[in-house]
């Protein structure tokens, strides 16, 4: 299951404590990791290892999961920011997208506070758009995904419901408690 949306949306909040609620592991978002260890601004090649990274890692952690695995970030994010910063992406990305490997895209809505950090760059009216082009492009893969709103628990009691009526799991996600 992916948790994506814009910058500052509360993902890793939300793949963290829906990990640990259902007692299995998460992947946190590669690409913090990666362009918080450059040394100078990132390229298209850093975005292209990010990407095939982002497509192995199910695989690296599948094993370590029990039942569920949460992905913070995924392909979608990605595939956006190639479009968006050097208007080309990667001839394999279309295909890796299709693949529908991923039973859920839970889309973190932009209705917290931007809490602004170095590694962000689109607070305002361009997370805003962002995100629609998140929405859009889930959409254009016919990919299913549901919206999460809400801010801090009402957030992870929201998606907590959404993956109760989805997975027909009202055991593992017990709304309100982490």
């Amino acid at each position: 299951m992916v948790i994506t949306g814009a910058e500052s949306t509360g993902k890793t909040t939300l793949a963290k404590d829906l990990a640990r609620m259902a007692g299995t592991v998460w992947i946190p978002e590669f690409a913090r990791e990666y362009v918080g260890n450059l040394k100078q601004p990132y390229r298209y090649e850093d975005v292209e290892r990010i990407a095939r990274k982002q497509r192995e890692q199910p695989a690296e952690y599948l094993e370590a999961a029990r039942g569920y695995l949460f992905l913070d970030t995924y392909l979608i994010i990605t595939r956006v920011w190639f479009r968006e910063v050097f208007k080309r992406e990667p001839h394999w990305l279309e295909e890796a997208l299709r693949k529908r490997e991923i039973d859920l895209y839970l889309l973190c809505e932009t209705d917290i506070p931007w809490i602004p950090d170095p590694l962000r760059e689109n607070p305002g009216a361009r997370r805003e758009y962002l995100s629609g082009l998140y929405k859009k492009e889930l959409d254009a893969l016919k990919l299913p995904w549901q919206p999460v709103t809400g801010y801090g628990e009402e957030r992870l009691k929201n998606a907590c419901t959404i993956l109760q009526q989805f997975f027909n799991d009202e055991k593992t996600f017990v709304c309100g408690q982490k």
